[in-house]
């Protein structure tokens, strides 16, 4: 892609990146934080909707790819240090934030108590679960792909350490997860499942298990002469089969009151003893 001129007055980073701000275009509210290089911001000019980077793929991503809350761009401007972009926006679905809330920005500071704390003072506008398991969602696109992609990308942007990151998704998966248990049957998927019962949710990682395993033997099956679309989508379904098996599995855990911690200990403890020792000592 050709550069314009008027993308030499952007001061990029030393890795070619931007911090871009999002701000609702009538209420001025910002809604979410993310990063462009030089390609995502022109893209983002040319169509008038927003295309960041995804540090943690190395690869552009369309806002909304997965969730269909997209972003029309109104205005960009650039701060007087030219190193920061804003974005005026119109958020489709009013919810910008993978967590299901208008904002990323949904914890404040309360400096009224001895102890500062932090405290959510938005309420969820849709339950994650149901954005990310939508039969909207492409078939070559993880269920939670953009909750996870965005969650690195600009609501913890700041989390540089992998184990971390994954250690907030199932957090806040474990967290949605035991407030659909008190949900209507009717307000989401989740809750329709923890409605129908055990038997159900197990009838649901047995059948999510069984086409993962398809999934893997197809992607066996590609070699030096598949077409490399046919290997990345087989690629691809196995991966989207295998989050449909560890997010059913959470459902699981959490029928029992039982938080994503409790595997990751178990996990934990299993380093640096052998296989071998660990079965023979059940």
């Amino acid at each position: 892609m050709t550069s314009p001129a008027w993308l030499a007055a952007v001061n990029f980073n030393a890795d070619g990146l931007i911090p871009a701000i999002a701000q609702d275009h009538k209420s001025g509210r910002i809604l979410m934080m993310a990063w462009m290089n030089d390609e995502s911001l022109q893209l983002t000019a040319q169509t008038q909707t927003a295309v960041y980077f995804s540090r943690s793929r190395a690869k552009l991503w369309h806002k909304g790819e997965s969730s269909g809350h997209t972003q029309t761009v109104h205005d960009i401007r650039l701060d007087c240090d030219a190193d920061v972009i804003v974005l005026s926006v119109t958020q489709a679905g009013g919810i910008a934030c993978h967590t299901g809330r208008e904002s990323c920005f949904y914890q404040r500071l309360d400096l009224s108590g001895q102890t500062p704390e932090w405290q959510t003072v938005d309420k969820v506008l849709k339950d994650p679960a149901d954005i990310y398991h939508s039969n909207t969602v492409t078939q070559a696109t993880p269920e939670i792909n953009e909750a996870a992609a965005e969650n690195i990308d600009h609501s913890h942007s700041h989390q540089n350490n992998s184990l971390a990151t994954t250690h907030s998704i199932l957090q806040q998966l474990d967290k949605v997860l035991g407030e659909r248990k008190q949900a209507d049957a009717d307000s989401s998927y989740v809750a329709s499942l923890y409605a129908k019962g055990l038997n159900k949710i197990l009838e649901k990682v047995g059948e999510e298990s069984t086409e993962s395993i398809i999934a893997a033997k197809d992607f066996a099956n590609c070699n030096e002469n598949t077409d490399k679309a046919q290997y990345d989508e087989a690629r691809h379904e196995l991966i989207y089969e295998v989050a449909d098996v560890w997010f059913h599995t959470l459902v699981g855990l959490a029928w029992f009151d039982i938080e994503s911690e409790a595997v990751l200990n178990e996990l934990g403890r299993r380093f640096g003893l052998s296989g071998i020792d660990e079965k023979s000592a059940r």
